[in-house]
């Protein structure tokens, strides 16, 4: 388990993503992955398929193998899910002992803050599909570093 302050803030950074990305994803309606806004606008399956891809990117620039891919959409359910299985494995990494090879900040300016980005479109495409999900005082909602799975604590304070 790693000691260094700065990759456990990268660590509740993750947890806050797992957090706010299963508030997004959560109930969305099975053809919400394919929901077109406009022309041009990429789906909220695409926009999640790229969340999964920025996240395995990050991975690899941490284990020193920098790589990127672009990930064709999987159904919506399946994204879903491939969206905690890289937040996971991202996640583990960081709190293993193994050596970083990629400066913590790089790692956060890069895919993880456009992963929150990304998050932020995925709600408001909810609102426009009819679907939306309720603001939260996410300040005082129960974030913990390395809980980066679906099952996620319930919201303190909605509105």
């Amino acid at each position: 388990m790693s000691n260094d302050p700065s990759r456990e803030m990268l660590r509740h950074t993750l947890a806050t993503l797992a957090y706010r990305g299963g508030k997004a994803v959560r109930n969305a309606p099975e053809s919400f992955g394919d929901f077109g806004a406009a022309e041009g606008v990429r789906t909220p399956g695409q926009i999640l398929a790229h969340i999964g891809d920025l996240m395995d990117w990050g991975l690899s620039m941490a284990n020193g193998q920098r790589k990127w891919q672009d990930s064709k959409p999987l159904p919506w359910k399946q994204e879903v899910e491939r969206f905690f299985g890289t937040l996971r494995a991202f996640d583990e990494y960081l709190a293993s002992n193994q050596p970083l090879h990629a400066p913590v900040e790089k790692l956060f300016q890069g895919p993880v803050a456009d992963a929150l980005t990304h998050v932020g479109q995925i709600a408001v495409l909810r609102r426009m599909a009819g679907a939306p999900v309720r603001g939260e005082n996410y300040f005082v909602a129960d974030i913990t570093a390395g809980r980066v799975g679906p099952d996620q604590a319930a919201p303190k304070r909605e509105f």
